[in-house]
């Protein structure tokens, strides 16, 4: 099995070119690439699928605009609706790959359609859709309870703006654990994101994803930080630059929709060839 390893802001990924959607890509096999010792580790796991495909169709992305599905795995072997730093490899991908021309492209996920600006180089543009804020919630880290806001962007996030004397204790979190939050509000689980209040149009920002852990960036939680942190100022609209562990990202948010602009790089290619062990 060929497979392509990538990161956006250093939040990493395997890519699987699967277009007719033949690789039984179970939790196991998930895991297994995903492990950062015995495999070849990652945050997740983006599959390359078209979306005329019937791995496609059964997850109802099939009929649309997009040629390609991105089949998005989390490291536990879970499914996530959405990926704005996997989005970004995966059309990187899919340039470097010969399967798509460089310009604006649809690409499909289970959150829906994301249209992705991309070259063979240089910063990739996403338009993310809309995030929609929800009720107020809130998070406990360590002991630090911590005022958050929910925001859907296609996948759920709780966004903790850190009140101003508390900033400074952003690096001493412990994120590798879930964050406590209200299961009722999120049944399903949620990526926590703690950030620094807005200075300059920038924060600082952290985040535990459901089903992988703390990551080095999250692409849909920094557009949910970004949102939360304009929202506390009062604002609705603006663009915020999101300094994350892994490297900066830019957030354009207006009226309409959202953008999340960042790197994408392809750093090493090759072939799976090891036993998926049993499950445990």
């Amino acid at each position: 099995m060929e497979f392509v390893k990538g990161h956006g802001t250093e939040n990493d990924f395997v890519v699987l070119t699967d277009p007719d959607g033949e690789i039984d890509l179970g939790e196991d096999l998930v895991r297994a690439l995903c492990h950062r010792r015995r495999g070849i580790g990652a945050d997740g796991v983006l599959r390359v699928v078209r979306t005329d495909a019937p791995a496609a169709i059964a997850a109802g992305v099939g009929g649309g605009e997009a040629t390609w599905f991105m089949d998005y795995r989390n490291a536990d072997g879970s499914l996530a609706e959405m990926c704005g730093n996997g989005v970004r490899v995966f059309a990187r991908h899919l340039v470097v790959a010969g399967l798509v021309a460089p310009g604006t492209h649809p690409v499909a996920t289970r959150a829906g359609t994301r249209w992705v600006t991309v070259d063979h180089e240089g910063p990739v543009t996403v338009d993310m859709g809309p995030a929609l804020l929800g009720p107020a919630s809130r998070a406990v880290v360590d002991t630090l309870e911590m005022a958050g806001v929910a925001v859907d962007v296609g996948n759920p996030h709780l966004a903790c703006v850190l009140p101003a004397d508390l900033a400074g204790t952003l690096d001493d979190l412990d994120l590798a654990r879930p964050p406590r939050h209200d299961g009722a509000l999120f049944p399903h689980g949620v990526n926590v994101e703690v950030l620094t209040p807005l200075v300059d149009g920038a924060v600082h920002l952290r985040v535990h994803e459901r089903g992988s852990g703390e990551t080095r960036s999250c692409g849909t939680g920094t557009v949910a930080g970004a949102v939360a942190a304009l929202q506390a100022e009062g604002r609705g609209t603006g663009t915020v630059t999101v300094h994350t562990p892994g490297g900066v990202l830019v957030v354009g948010v207006d009226g309409a929709t959202t953008t999340l602009t960042g790197p994408a790089e392809l750093v090493a290619h090759g072939t799976w060839g090891a036993p998926v062990p049993a499950a445990r």
